[in-house]
């Protein structure tokens, strides 16, 4: 048996090709399924079958599309009520991929339907727990309704204890989300493998012996998650259809300075340092990097299927545009080049203050605020004394929360703060971005306050 994993840093999870050197089992695809299909021409085998463990909340499934193509069957929990044919999975089903044997188990709690997948080839397993079992934790709890989160966060907890008992104790453990997901909940493991014996010895859900304890640690440790979640589950049920990954036409620059002009989403995909320094007047910095920060952030701040203008180099525009369909934000136009001066002539540009902390007031003053963009339980761990706690995904719905002072923002690390202090000044405020790390504000005398 050999296990191929297919990485999607930008939103935490892995997606798997397991074949027998002839017959392949895909579980977990990602909707840009050019990358499965790239590592099946290199192994040089068939996809027979294609399998989801759950409706996915982070991201559009590539797994219909991807069984289509390959005349696989597609194997779906018969209990979720798609509208697309499937073959049916129930509890303790066995199918044959080649020699492979492969046997699904019901391990609800990341959902009600969620199935796990131990993969066996006569001599080992492979357990595939997509957000069942993760290094280190498990899947949350709180996708699917407030009123099920109990439930489900004790059907998690017998579930874990389940797969661990059906599975032997070498077999390697490959689970979907756990990656950087917030999919993930509790203290994940940063390893980048594991085995069923090395969780039972170290995952909380497994050592905990009180069932009431792990449920109440977990629920009062889950944090908030991306908005566009709401949005997944639901396409995900309809059948998500192909990405369309083409770099259009770059705009011209008097649409683009129209689409500033009337208030559309121009995203500004430079480095932040880049941005503060100069950048079309009304852009939004959203820094694309490696990209790991970006499709989450993007996908919670701005409001659902609004229209989006991308603005960078043809590589990253590039890259934005296979990251966004994930996640079902498809068909962004865009305007590439090295900077304002190349996307649009005569549009006004501006810039804000970009600092450390060093420079930052000791506290609030009248004149000036320190607002404090990461979540509410980040805040409430600990704060600079006197700060303002707005969320960054809070915003944009928020505007009319924020102080009139002049506005001093801060994150943990200084991503979210400069996407935070692009919003700000597109509304009118007057920002500074602290771009420095929030664990070195103590050290430059600033005062803390802890819950």
């Amino acid at each position: 048996m050999d296990v191929i994993t297919i990485d999607t840093p930008q939103l935490g999870d892995r997606s798997y090709l397991v074949h027998d050197g002839t017959s392949a089992l895909v579980i977990d695809p990602q909707r840009d399924t050019d990358r499965l299909e790239a590592a099946v021409r290199n192994a040089g085998v068939k996809i027979t079958h294609v399998a989801e463990t759950h409706i996915h909340n982070d991201y559009l499934t590539g797994g219909l599309m991807l069984a289509k193509a390959h005349g696989a069957e597609y194997l779906v929990n018969a209990a979720d009520p798609v509208d697309y044919e499937r073959t049916p999975v129930a509890d303790g089903e066995v199918f044959q991929v080649g020699d492979l044997s492969v046997k699904a188990v019901a391990t609800p709690g990341h959902t009600h339907t969620h199935l796990s997948y131990i993969v066996s080839d006569g001599q080992g397993q492979a357990v595939f727990s997509g957000g069942s079992l993760l290094y280190g934790s498990v899947g949350r709890t709180d996708l699917v309704s407030d009123d099920d989160t109990e439930t489900l966060t004790r059907n998690q907890y017998a579930s874990a204890r389940r797969l661990v008992a059906e599975a032997v104790q070498d077999a390697p453990l490959y689970p979907t989300h756990g990656f950087g997901s917030f999919c993930s909940s509790g203290p994940a493991a940063q390893v980048d493998s594991s085995t069923i014996g090395e969780q039972a010895r170290d995952n909380h859900a497994l050592t905990d012996p009180d069932e009431d304890h792990f449920v109440s640690e977990l629920i009062a440790n889950l944090s908030a998650y991306p908005a566009y979640y709401a949005h997944m589950s639901p396409l995900n049920i309809e059948g998500p259809g192909p990405a369309d990954l083409t770099v259009p036409e770059s705009v011209d620059a008097g649409e683009l300075g129209r689409r500033l002009n009337d208030g559309e989403w121009v995203i500004d995909l430079r480095n932040r340092v880049a941005f503060a320094s100069n950048h079309l007047d009304g852009s939004v910095s959203f820094e694309y990097g490696d990209g790991s920060s970006f499709t989450g952030y993007l996908g919670w701040v701005l409001p659902w299927n609004d229209k989006l203008t991308l603005l960078g180099t043809h590589e990253d525009v590039e890259n934005a545009i296979r990251d966004l369909s994930r996640i079902g934000i498809d068909s962004p136009d865009t305007a590439t080049g090295g900077g304002p001066a190349e996307w649009a002539h005569g549009v006004p540009t501006a810039k804000y203050p970009r600092v450390g902390w060093d420079e930052v007031p000791r506290g609030s003053t009248g004149d000036e605020v320190i607002l404090d963009v990461r979540r509410t339980d980040e805040f409430e761990t600990s704060h600079i004394r006197g700060a303002v706690n707005i969320p960054v995904h809070d915003l944009p719905s928020r505007m009319g929360d924020v102080p009139p002072q002049r506005l001093w923002v801060h994150c943990a690390s200084g991503y979210r703060s400069g996407i935070a202090a692009s919003l700000l000044q597109r509304a009118g405020k007057d920002v500074v971005h602290i771009d420095a790390m929030f664990n070195e504000a103590e050290s430059v005398g600033l005062p803390m306050a802890e819950s």
